[in-house]
């Protein structure tokens, strides 16, 4: 038994197809995509309340029942999320028992965009 593969011109084994041309890796402009594809990528949204920051001792004493303050006033919006990037700004509502935002201000894209 042979235990040799043969290999193409390139040097690389291969089954006879044909070798990747540099038109194979272009990407199109991003302003080319379709937008029917993009619809349909699902992203993760976030809703965050508030922020703080603690040293690791006060961390550590943490038990249950035990508060920590967030830098937010009560009454301010919370921030809708998507990628750790601010796209929305609302407030809680119930819906059906569950937890919901209302939006009351959305980020304008040209605004979003600065953040990248």
């Amino acid at each position: 038994m042979n235990d040799t593969t043969e290999l193409n011109e390139s040097g690389a084994a291969g089954d006879n197809e044909p070798n990747p041309t540099a038109q194979d890796f272009q990407v199109s402009h991003p302003g080319n995509i379709n937008a029917d594809v993009l619809q349909n990528i699902s992203v993760s949204l976030a809703i965050e309340v508030g922020r703080a920051q603690i040293k690791i001792k006060d961390l550590m004493r943490l038990t249950q029942g035990s508060v920590v303050e967030l830098d937010r006033i009560a009454g301010e919006p919370l921030d809708l999320l998507v990628n750790n990037t601010v796209v929305a700004q609302g407030e809680v509502v119930l819906v059906n028992d569950r937890y919901g935002i209302r939006l009351t201000r959305v980020v304008p894209s040209t605004e979003r965009l600065k953040s990248l």
